[in-house]
């Protein structure tokens, strides 16, 4: 059998850092920091729950990100 390709290291990042930013700020911040997917969703949007390497997500309510996560 193969083994499993070890993914690229992600960046080392604070998720409750970006909390309080406002969406644009947050976005080129995270892809400064070598996020390669950023995402930002308004409040109460179905997704997916696939996890993916590289993916930084928020939660954007009134131009401001009020909650981040991972994957």
């Amino acid at each position: 059998m193969a083994s499993q390709p070890t993914p690229p290291a992600q960046p080392d990042d604070d998720t409750e850092a970006y909390v309080g930013l406002a969406a644009d700020a947050a976005e080129q911040q995270a892809r400064s920091r070598g996020w390669d997917t950023v995402r930002a969703v308004p409040p109460g949007t179905f997704l997916t729950m696939e996890f993916r390497h590289g993916r930084i997500n928020f939660q954007v309510e009134d131009g401001a990100v009020t909650r981040c996560w991972l994957g």
